[in-house]
């Protein structure tokens, strides 16, 4: 290798840092929290004291802190940008973004605007959420989201919502795909003008490809949100040996 190597971090390689909430419900592939869902190497650093429910369902009170030493951790080990398992986590996207120094992504829910963007007029992105009762305004305004944007959620289902707010130990992964379809379909039947949907909940990633098929919509998810901050950060180097 020609030239010479730079120091600074304690790793190289992975550009994005991931703050993860604590739980134990499985994380399939697809998942967030799945080392194997992603094509590139990730950091992770686990923020012990969020739990989903705290952070879910009690509006992550207290836990700032905790999050932007976290943040600060990867930073240092190397990452070169951060991002959070959780879509409720846009409450903390301008103080984790001015804490740390780096470029921050904390939510799905900041790629709303960008979609409505992208579709024809009279079309819109609608929200799928894990949470609709505890989806608030300062988190949909925290992340950029238009107000009358409309949201559908797994709330009521089987299984989805129930076994990762519950934080259980055990998924029955095909009726919490049934969940996510059919409330994405819910979303569709009560608003014709949908154009796309943005899943806000990171563990709704699996079930992305179902929820295309079944809606014939195009799908965005944090997974498609990362990917796409990871290649600002670490954009792919092409070669040819005839240039």
């Amino acid at each position: 290798m020609a030239g010479t190597a730079q120091g600074g971090k304690a790793i190289y390689g992975a550009s994005v840092g991931i703050l993860m909430l604590k739980a134990r419900f499985p994380r399939i592939p697809g998942d967030m929290g799945n080392a194997t869902t992603w094509p590139f190497p990730v950091l992770y650093r686990v923020v012990r004291d969020a739990s989903p429910e705290r952070v879910v369902r009690q509006g992550a009170p207290g836990l700032l802190p905790a999050f932007i030493d976290a943040a600060r951790d990867l930073v240092a080990d190397g990452a070169d940008g951060i991002t959070t398992n959780c879509g409720f986590l846009s409450l903390f996207q301008d103080q984790l973004a001015a804490a740390v120094g780096v470029p921050v992504a904390t939510s799905s829910l900041m790629q709303v605007r960008a979609v409505n963007a992208l579709l024809p007029p009279g079309k819109r992105a609608g929200v799928l959420t894990i949470s609709a009762s505890t989806l608030s305004q300062a988190h949909l305004a925290a992340a950029g989201v238009p107000e009358e944007t409309p949201i559908g959620t797994t709330e009521g289902g089987a299984e989805f919502t129930r076994v990762i707010l519950g934080d259980e130990a055990a998924l029955d992964v095909e009726a919490a795909r049934a969940d996510n379809v059919a409330a994405a379909q819910a979303m569709v039947s009560d608003h014709p003008d949908l154009g796309a949907l943005v899943l806000e909940c990171t563990n709704m990633i699996p079930y992305a490809a179902d929820i295309r098929r079944a809606t014939g919509l195009p799908v965005f998810t944090m997974e498609s949100f990362v990917s796409w901050f990871q290649s600002g950060l670490s954009p792919r180097r092409y070669t040819n040996p005839d240039f």
